[in-house]
């Protein structure tokens, strides 16, 4: 959830290489529905007849009760995933693209009659600390470092330790995290299709909506670079999907291992746990039963045995306990993880009046040069993006969205200021998914997207393949 700041030796001067001032200066997808909900010419297999008995359940029960399809009929490629990849795969080629024209653009030498490489348009700031982490680990020196602004143990290890994997077969680092975040997307956005269209009969259509909402977000270059949002959502989204199916042991595993690369995995634990007090209470709702008698009302189980699975939803603190004690051992700080992100990223504690405060100046105080202001400005934006979506997640009721969404504005918004807040609406599902179903009541909703928002995808990646900070 970091992005590389260059720190500052002396309050109100650049950071070395240019960064800005410190804080010193002033289901059944697409199928058509004919007369009595039975889409025309298809035959009565278990999953559909299991999604129409879940259909006359009332909505606001029907949502927190598991889905049982049988695995086999849900693992395999439906038409709406294979809309989702090939749009994925028109994407990551245009994206490819934008970084062949920077090379051109912005060669990044002396030389301006020679583009520079293509990989190189890659290996900007957090890039430069996954693959150090990766090839000396976390406390080796190598060659040019700065032993006071090395804060590499502020980044998660399970990037770096996935990108040494692929690195004994890719030889090239930089190909190598590229890959990583190739085939870690394309699961992203399968997942996100199939969240979409969880439950709802036009999910042949929210499915790859959502996916374009999502690859034409004006941050959608992190998902192509090297970075960890990419392999963060190929775990968390199919873990949220595990757990909307009622499979708790699989979230929690993908829970953890989404944990291992972003402490944001934690968020998503808090998430899963929500999720299932609300499914065992819909469940008993549904059954017939309060609970008051001490079974679920189901098979006169005893509820205590139906929360169970929440040893699962607390399943991903392990890895962050796990890390910080191996930080503990090496440095003798429990906090070593939170003292390098305050060290390096002004990640100290703030009231969120401070923080909004601070980056309003550095967006339009002239405190910083033009290109960074620009880039406090979405900033800005991106936390007024999250405040709204909070608010519409809590009318709508929506408690375990709302509090993936809470956790994560507070973590962001709690700082000096505000920083990388456009990269973290990439694992906002919820924005991505809801998007998707106001466009599909109010056609004008993706027009608008399409017209405002996505030009911005092309103006940020051409600032990150160039070079400059982009959020």
């Amino acid at each position: 959830m970091t992005t590389t700041l260059p720190t500052t030796e002396t309050p109100g001067a650049p950071g070395p290489g240019g960064g800005p001032r410190g804080p010193g200066s002033a289901p059944a997808a697409g199928a058509e529905a004919g007369p009595g909900g039975r889409p025309h010419g298809r035959r009565r297999t278990p999953g559909r007849v299991a999604e129409r008995i879940r259909g006359r359940i009332p909505e606001r029960i029907r949502g927190r009760i598991p889905d049982r399809t049988p695995h086999w009929l849900s693992g395999r490629l439906t038409p709406a995933d294979l809309r989702v990849l090939r749009l994925y795969l028109f994407t990551r080629l245009g994206l490819g693209l934008v970084a062949y024209a920077s090379a051109w653009l912005a060669p990044g030498g002396t030389a301006d009659r020679t583009p520079a490489t293509w990989l190189s348009r890659w290996e900007q700031w957090d890039w430069v600390h996954y693959r150090r982490i990766a090839e000396y680990g976390y406390f080796d020196a190598f060659p040019g470092i700065d032993v006071p602004h090395d804060n590499r143990v502020a980044f998660f290890p399970g990037f770096p330790l996935l990108l040494r994997a692929v690195h004994t077969v890719v030889p090239d680092w930089t190909a190598a995290g590229l890959l990583i975040s190739l085939v870690s997307g394309a699961v992203a956005v399968v997942a996100l299709g199939r969240i979409a269209a969880l439950g709802r009969p036009d999910g042949g259509e929210a499915g790859p909506r959502a996916a374009t909402f999502l690859l034409f977000s004006p941050a959608a270059v992190f998902l192509a670079a090297g970075y960890t949002e990419s392999l963060f959502l190929a775990l968390a989204l199919p873990a949220w999907l595990a757990a909307k199916r009622g499979n708790w042991p699989l979230a929690g595993l993908l829970g953890a291992a989404a944990t291992t690369v972003r402490v944001s995995g934690l968020f998503l634990a808090a998430a899963l746990a929500v999720e299932l007090l609300l499914a065992v209470r819909a469940q008993a709702r549904a059954d017939g039963s309060d609970g008051s008698d001490g079974s679920d009302g189901s098979d006169g189980a005893p509820l205590a045995r139906r929360l169970l699975p929440l040893g699962w939803c607390l399943l991903p603190a392990v890895p962050a306990a796990v890390y910080t004690g191996y930080l503990r051992a090496h440095t003798g700080d429990w906090m070593a993880w939170k003292h390098a992100e305050e060290r390096g990223w002004y990640r100290d504690f703030h009231t969120p009046a401070e923080s909004l405060r601070n980056t309003w100046h550095n967006a339009f105080g002239h405190l910083q040069s033009t290109g960074y202001a620009v880039e406090f400005q979405l900033e800005l934006a991106a936390m007024a993006v999250g405040v709204l979506l909070l608010a519409v997640l809590l009318v709508r009721r929506r408690w375990p969205e709302a509090v993936f969404i809470a956790l994560n504005l507070w973590a962001l918004g709690t700082s000096y200021w505000y920083l990388s807040v456009p990269r973290a609406t990439l694992i906002w599902w919820p924005l991505w998914t809801g998007l998707a179903h106001w466009s599909l009541r109010r056609r004008w909703v993706k027009d608008a997207y399409v017209g405002v928002v996505a030009p911005l995808t092309a103006v940020l990646a051409v600032t990150f393949t160039s070079g400059h900070w982009t959020g």
